[in-house]
């Protein structure tokens, strides 16, 4: 990687990654396409759509995975039994190297944190303004979905729900929340990495994997699975400068030839990895802690993409495809949120009203997943239409106001991480629930209470 052209690239939000279609998310260029009725211009001005897609099939992906996870039926004796179908396939850890596409997330996760960051810094701002924009931007979704969990499970409590079945359904719903937390320490992380990527960009590919390796190492040595939380830091810190990397163009500047032998060298060497290696061939279970393995599906599967981007910016051309994605993508969040609570209310519903469930894994239970698939993605997108705007970007610092000091940042950022991080650890209950319901929002009040300018010759950025 070039350390001058890095630099050059990441300070004026280029994706020069991309071909003529991808465009710079921070700006318009004559080259975006043309738009249509369902999306707004300004939604598509400046962006790599090949990205924005790349987001939205994560995010689909995530929601068919986990309705096809939720197995729920009734025992000959009535009584309610829930199982995971999926993962008892005898194919399904082979499935998860292509299916586990979190790595993916994490990489157009860090192209938009490049972009943005670039961004930030074209008006001023600092790294605080950085981070406070994207922890509100974070917390403002999952804040809401924190205070209604707190009130169901206190309610449900109150009514003498079984416990046993109440832990089965919240273990469920907070499955998805430890993005949360994983996402807010690679967001807090960004001024510097981002810095890093411009001045050292080898090395610290380098530092990163090192690191992770020898906390595997450690892990699977002692047998204490604990350890491999430190890799919360160290893989999706990885992952993410991945992303730098396409946003500052150095995938689209590989020679193919090397993207396809990279992508070939990936996904043959996860076979050596989980038969000689310590780690296991599900990459779910390597998911939680993250490891090592998940650094490889990342670096196969930004190869792939842009191998696939010419292909893809094609399709990204169409009407059809900008609508879709522009419908799913500007409420993503709201569904990655929201959809197994949703499906965990859908459920409860039929077996209170005595409705049919087929049993988990049959073949009626396997077809009648595509019409729950739509539900639930209905369900989610109607919801938007209530919560949907706490995805909008934060509202700019007033004029003659300055953003809360870098400590008052640095505390609301514990605040956001530190609930979901709970919840990862010892599941969702209601105490990481209330929890998360006071902790939230008090970030938000932390973040949104803005400072009288006292020189109004200094930038918002300072603290």
């Amino acid at each position: 990687m070039s350390t001058s052209t890095e630099r050059h690239s990441l300070s004026q939000g280029r994706t020069s990654g991309a071909p003529p279609s991808g465009t710079d998310p921070a700006g318009a260029s004559p080259a975006a396409p043309r738009t249509s009725p369902a999306v707004p211009a300004d939604a598509l001005a400046g962006r790599d759509l090949v990205v924005d897609l790349a987001r939205v099939v994560c995010v689909l992906l995530v929601v068919v995975i986990h309705v096809l996870m939720v197995g729920v039926g009734r025992a000959p004796d009535g009584a309610v039994v829930a199982s995971q179908p999926l993962t008892e396939q005898p194919w399904f850890a082979v499935s998860t190297w292509v299916g586990q596409i979190m790595p993916l997330f994490f990489v157009v996760g860090g192209f938009a944190s490049a972009t943005a960051w670039a961004s930030t810094q074209r008006r001023g701002g600092d790294g605080a303004d950085y981070v406070r924009g994207r922890l509100l931007r974070l917390a403002r979704p999952a804040a809401a979905l924190f205070v209604v969990l707190a009130v169901a499970l206190t309610v449900a409590t109150l009514l003498g729900v079984d416990p046993a079945l109440l832990d089965t359904a919240v273990t469920g719903i907070g499955t998805p929340l430890w993005f949360l937390a994983a996402y807010g320490i690679t967001q807090v992380a960004v001024p510097v990495m981002a810095r890093l990527h411009a001045t050292r960009p080898a090395a610290t590919f380098v530092g990163l994997a090192t690191a992770a390796l020898l906390v595997d190492s450690v892990r699977y040595t002692t047998l204490v699975t604990d350890v491999g939380l430190l890799n919360l830091v160290f893989v999706w810190l990885f992952v993410q400068q991945l992303g730098f990397a396409y946003a500052s163009g150095w995938f689209g500047r590989a020679p193919r030839l090397l993207l396809a032998g990279t992508a070939l060298a990936c996904a043959a060497s996860l076979p050596v990895l989980t038969t000689v290696g310590p780690w296991s061939d599900d990459m779910l279970t390597n998911l939680n802690p993250p490891a090592v393995p998940l650094m490889v599906l990342g670096v196969g599967q930004i190869c792939v993409l842009t191998l696939l981007h010419p292909a893809l910016a094609r399709l990204m051309r169409t009407r059809a495809a900008r609508a879709v994605v522009f419908a799913v993508g500007s409420r993503g969040m709201t569904i990655y949120l929201w959809h197994l609570p949703l499906l965990i209310a859908v459920t409860g519903l039929v077996l209170a009203t005595g409705g049919p469930l087929p049993e988990p894994a049959s073949a009626a239970w396997w077809w009648t997943r595509i019409p729950v698939v739509l539900l639930v993605l209905g369900l989610a997108c109607a919801l938007s239409l209530a919560v949907g705007r706490l995805e909008g970007a934060p509202k700019p610092v007033p004029a003659g106001r300055r953003r809360p000091s870098t400590l008052v940042v640095a505390v609301s950022a514990v605040l956001v991480v530190a609930p979901p991080f709970a919840v990862m650890l010892d599941g969702l209950d209601l105490r990481n629930a209330i929890a998360g319901a006071v902790a939230l929002p008090a970030a938000l009040w932390l973040l949104g209470r803005t400072r009288h300018r006292l020189d109004q010759g200094l930038t918002g950025g300072e603290g």
